[in-house]
Formats: structure tokens, C-alpha cells, sequence
């Protein structure tokens, strides 16, 4: 049976499906496809039910729970640090200012608008974000992924930590995306979703073999840095969601509904391996 994984052209979910991507463990009848794509485009993909098993941003999952539900193990979560808003220049407020975003249904976006309710969004791609803040075309850009580690190097100021931020907010880690597994597989949702644990659990007990995969996916990060970003992102977390984990997530999406950012909210429905 063919399974078509889809995830982002990033370290961390290269690390997360080494296993299952290059054979290391049975397939147990299954063929595996994988999908590479940034995560507002997973995001889209999602609406319209095109692949099996997705990565998503947890902000999109009240608007593809009919199709698709969520898998406990695959998290990406932020422990006190998330995404960063990051400028040319020091400023003391961003009430006001054009910001470029990663994507709408990016929850780093979602976040973003629960810490700030007055800014101009600007969608462009993430990986355009930081060349657009240095351009002096935005006035802050909204960084995910390895730009969190690399804006330094850029000459560009961080603004905020929205990882931090939430932790001083809602007394909770930050839980950014996760898999996601469409319901009309059937009896075999379960099967699937252990080989994507598996997978996991592969990678983080053979970690030096995993990362060295992972560093082709890393996008000009040195060794080192690529090891902490994984590190950040692939995790216990990663391995198991946990009754927290899920707990964030509720009270994540609860609190968009709340102010009106999400449109509408289902219960969330986890298949648990």
C-alpha cells in the first residue's frame, strides 16, 4: 500500500523520517512516498485532503479535522523559545508595523497575532523573510526553522521570542506543528502511525547516523548549529505528545477562537501510539 509522507525540506523532520526514508526499519507492507514542501504549503494540501500523512501547523487543524486526524508522536514543540520576530534595528514597539509572515495558517503567525493585535501582515515565503527584512522592504519578519539560530549572523536584531512569550503567557511550552493522518485509512491509521514512531524513535538512538542525513536538509547550517536545531525540535516531545503536549495544544486553539482568530474549533481528535 502506498503511503505518501509529507513533511518540510528541514533538518528536523529529515532527522524525524531518516528511517523510514532510506529502509532502516520494516515496512510492514507499506510503500512510503515522501512529500517535500514548505509548511504553509502542507498547510494547503491539508484543506483539500492530498496526502496521507502531513505535517501541519497545529494553527491549521480546526479547518482539516474532518479529514485528518493527529498523530501523538511527530510534535515539534518550543520549550521556552519558538518563533522570533527580528528587525534591522532595534525598535520598542511593532504596534503598527508591516511584518513578514510564514504563512496564514502557520502557528507561528497565530501566535504572533495572540501577542499583537495591531501590525500589517505581509505573506511571503519563509525562506524570502529574512532577505526581505534586510531589504528594508518590511519592517520585521516572523522567522521560523534554522533562521531562529542564524539571524545573528545577518546583522538583524530579535525583537521578541514568541516561544518565550507564551511560556510567560499561558505557563506552557509552545507547541508548533505536528502529523497529521487522514481518517479514511481506515484500520490501517494505526499501522501507519507506528512505523512513523518507530521512525522517531530510530533516529534518536542512532543520532549521529540520522543527524549526518539531516545535515542535507540543513540549508548552509554548520554541524554544530544543525545538531542544536534538531535538538530544539526532535525530542521527548517528538516521541510522545504526552497528556501536556495535548493540553497545550487545546489551550493554543482555544485561545485563537477566543479571539477571534480561528474561525471555528473541534475537539481534537489524537490517535495515540
Amino acid at each position: 500500500m502506498l503511503v505518501r509522507v509529507a513533511h518540510s525540506p528541514d533538518a528536523d523532520d529529515a532527522f524525524m523520517f531518516y528511517a523510514l526514508a532510506k529502509g532502516k526499519i520494516p515496512a510492514d507492507g507499506f510503500e512510503f512516498e515522501h512529500i517535500l514542501k514548505d509548511i504553509e504549503s502542507l498547510n494547503q494540501e491539508a484543506l483539500k485532503g492530498t496526502y496521507e500523512v502531513t505535517a501541519i501547523s497545529f494553527h491549521a487543524y480546526p479547518y482539516i479535522s474532518e479529514r485528518y486526524a493527529l498523530l501523538t508522536c511527530g510534535s515539534s514543540v518550543g520549550d521556552a523559545y519558538g518563533p522570533i520576530v527580528v528587525a534591522g534595528k532595534r525598535m520598542k514597539s511593532l504596534e503598527g508595523k508591516r511584518i513578514a509572515v510564514p504563512g496564514r495558517l502557520t502557528t507561528a503567525y497565530l501566535v504572533l497575532k495572540l501577542y499583537l493585535s495591531d501590525f500589517q501582515p505581509v505573506f511571503i515565503n519563509f525562506d524570502e523573510i529574512i532577505p526581505a527584512v534586510k531589504r528594508g522592504d518590511v519592517d520585521a519578519g516572523l522567522i521560523i526553522h534554522e533562521g531562529q539560530l542564524t539571524y545573528a549572523q545577518e546583522n538583524l536584531e530579535k525583537i521578541v521570542d514568541l516561544g518565550e512569550w507564551w511560556l510567560e503567557e499561558a505557563s506552557l511550552s509552545l507547541p508548533l506543528g505536528g502529523n497529521a493522518i487522514r481518517k479514511d485509512l481506515g484500520e490501517k491509521v494505526r499501522e501507519v502511525a507506528l512505523l512513523v514512531k518507530e521512525s522517531i524513535k530510530y533516529s534518536l538512538s542512532h543520532r549521529r547516523e540520522a543527524l549526518k542525513y539531516a545535515l542535507s536538509f540543513s540549508r548552509g547550517l554548520e554541524e554544530s548549529e544543525a545538531d542544536k536545531f534538531v535538538g530544539m525540535y526532535v525530542n521527548e516531545w517528538t516521541l510522545d505528545l504526552g497528556e501536556r503536549g495535548k493540553k497545550a495544544v487545546e489551550v493554543l486553539l482555544k485561545r485563537g477562537v477566543e479571539k477571534g482568530i480561528i474561525g471555528r474549533f473541534t475537539s481534537l481528535e489524537w490517535i495515540e501510539v
